[in-house]
């Protein structure tokens, strides 16, 4: 280094000067007039560029971050920014003066802030929701005897609301979407009871589920049949008065809750077949006889069903089954159903030509002609 080296030092920046960091200073006291919170967020600035920037020492450094800090309380005491607010003006106009110029205090009336609607069947989120903005604090809590933790609100709803004016104040019983709310808030809750649908019909057996509350999207339908599947809800409603409930889940008088399947265990008949009862027990016996493989094809079965399934569409002059020629005819039958006699024909309810004949498995069943 030329120690006779005469180049001036390189200027420092202005905004690492001295009267650049006693501006910022005096920012933060005028913004902390205007905003206690603004204005502290520019204290923060200042402080870092002071212990940062200038090559102060250490004692002047702390003296600017005190004399910053005491300069933002000062500024924002004068400005009314450290008060607790204004004066309760519903205090001052609670009062009035009569015509000699004393105070007068009008009657408590209840302002229109005090009347909080009926949330009653709406959602806990709407409920507090509105309680808030009529200015009341709510409070939440199980309407049922379970007393459960609230967690998701939007998925309760509102069973009884309990408002306190004086403390504006409210305390909603809620209960989980979907559940009925008990007669009382800490009762039990009251779900429907399962009637006994038993031997009626799917039309009527309808018309009593959906009397006793049950919702009908929860009902299962199954068949009684091993040749006969069950039928859509579609189905069931277009032959209603044909399709008889054999079994039922849950039991008579078992209660129905929102997790509960209903299941209707349907059996078919019209008043053309001989046999109009139900069977001893769930897929144990054909409805058609001759779709049984192990039938003989002799004379009547044992539930006195001719020969064919009670078919009124048979020739007189063949076997039902469509033994012997194996030309026969059995009446309705059922796609995909077992059937005993290859070559015997059928038809199905939609009137498709069926045939009885050897299936993948190597067993014999209806199929397309």
């Amino acid at each position: 280094m030329n120690p006779y080296d005469t180049t001036p030092p390189t200027p420092r920046p202005w905004w690492k000067t001295t009267p650049a960091l006693l501006g910022l200073l005096a920012l933060v006291a005028l913004l902390s007039a205007v905003s206690l919170g603004l204005g502290f967020l520019v204290m923060i600035a200042a402080m870092v560029a002071v212990w940062v920037l200038p090559a102060w020492r250490w004692y002047a450094k702390l003296g600017a971050t005190f004399g910053a800090f005491f300069l933002m309380l000062i500024s924002a005491g004068m400005s009314g920014q450290l008060d607790d607010g204004e004066p309760d003006k519903s205090v001052a106009t609670a009062q009035d003066t009569d015509d000699k110029g004393r105070e007068t205090t009008p009657p408590a009336t209840e302002s229109p802030a005090q009347k909080l609607p009926d949330y009653t069947g709406k959602t806990l989120d709407e409920a507090e929701k509105g309680a808030r903005a009529a200015g009341f604090t709510p409070g939440r809590h199980d309407a049922s005897a379970e007393g459960r933790l609230i967690a998701v609100r939007s998925a309760w709803t509102v069973c009884f609301q309990k408002p306190d004016t004086t403390t504006k104040s409210v305390a909603f019983a809620a209960v989980r979407t979907g559940e009925p709310c008990p007669w009382h808030d800490g009762g039990p809750l009251l779900w429907p009871t399962m009637p006994d649908v038993v031997g009626d019909t799917y039309n009527t057996a309808v018309r009593e589920l959906e009397q006793a509350g049950i919702d009908l999207d929860s009902i299962t339908l199954d068949d009684v049949y091993l040749d006969i599947d069950a039928p859509t809800a579609e189905e069931a409603v277009e032959e209603g008065d044909e399709w008889r409930v054999c079994f039922q889940r849950p039991a008579e008088n078992d209660e129905v809750t929102t997790t509960t399947t209903v299941h209707l265990d349907l059996g078919q008949w019209t008043d053309v077949d001989l046999v109009q009862e139900c069977p001893s027990r769930k897929n144990t016996t054909y409805k058609i006889p001759a779709n049984d493989p192990d039938y003989d094809g002799g004379g009547t079965n044992d539930s006195n069903n001719p020969i064919g399934g009670g078919s009124t569409g048979g020739d007189s002059s063949s076997s039902g089954d469509g033994s012997g020629s194996g030309s026969g005819s059995v009446g309705t039958v059922h796609p995909g159903s077992f059937c005993s006699s290859p070559g015997a024909t059928g038809v199905t309810k939609a009137g498709t030509a069926m045939v009885c004949g050897p299936g993948s498995d190597g067993r014999n069943r209806w199929r397309s002609s």
